[in-house]
């Protein structure tokens, strides 16, 4: 069984804040609406919450309101500072797509190393790597540092051996790309059968259609704080009601 619990859960980052002449001056500002006055960001509000087998979660909110903050938390990237969080399961983080990356090392190299980071043993991942190259279409450039790649083979890559493994959890964030056209049709296909494979999958999204169409729930997010949580035809109704 996989599970996804939070009991009373704080995340708050300690910060120097830097008023800017806008903020001082146009009143209502949102900026830094997450500061409290000494200075820290309560990223993470108190929060209760339960996410288990069988559900596709959706996240939405305003920018700023946690939603990325809430997948990294979950993936292991930021440690609650207060309060109680379990997660078990396999988890296949599709965001922050660099973490793990050895820039000197090949792009050969990089595969082994990141299989290992998302959980793979070193022989299933090394059983896995010739799959993983033939889906990048990186061909003769996995012999190459990772630091001489463009932008998009290095998501490539990434991307490849990110969706490689069977995840229990699967925590998607919609705003990437994955290089030209034909890249994108095959990256999306195997997206989709992810999404139908996982136990859990959690989606950040800033599109109501996709949060109605894909999940069978629905958690708008503000200040950290969940607002509402429920259907999906429910929750984005309230929060598009909101923005009026």
């Amino acid at each position: 069984m996989s599970i996804i619990k939070l009991d009373n859960v704080n995340l708050i980052f300690k910060t120097q804040r830097q008023k800017r002449i806008k903020d001082i001056l146009i009143s209502g500002s949102r900026r830094f609406n997450n500061f409290e006055k000494d200075g820290t960001v309560h990223a993470i509000r108190d929060m209760n919450l339960t996410i288990q087998d069988g559900e596709r979660t959706a996240i939405i909110g305003h920018n700023g309101a946690g939603k990325s903050t809430f997948l990294k938390m979950v993936s292991g990237i930021y440690l609650p500072t207060s309060g109680r969080m379990q997660v078990q399961g396999k988890i296949s983080s599709l965001f922050e797509f660099a973490t793990g990356f050895e820039m000197e090392q090949s792009g050969w190299d990089n595969i082994y190393l990141r299989g290992l980071m998302l959980g793979e043993t070193p022989k299933s991942i090394k059983q896995k790597m010739r799959e993983i190259a033939e889906f990048s279409e990186l061909g003769e450039f996995l012999n190459m540092p990772v630091k001489y790649y463009s932008s998009g083979m290095f998501i490539r890559l990434a991307f490849s051996v990110s969706t490689a493994i069977e995840p229990d959890i699967l925590l998607l964030d919609e705003a990437i790309s994955a290089g030209d056209a034909g890249f994108i049709e095959k990256a999306n296909k195997r997206m989709k059968d992810m999404m139908r494979s996982a136990k859990i999958m959690i989606l950040v999204t800033h599109n109501m259609q996709n949060a109605i169409d894909l999940c069978n729930r629905c958690i708008w997010l503000e200040r950290g704080n969940i607002i509402l949580d429920g259907a999906p035809v429910d929750v984005t109704k309230a929060y598009l009601k909101s923005m009026k």
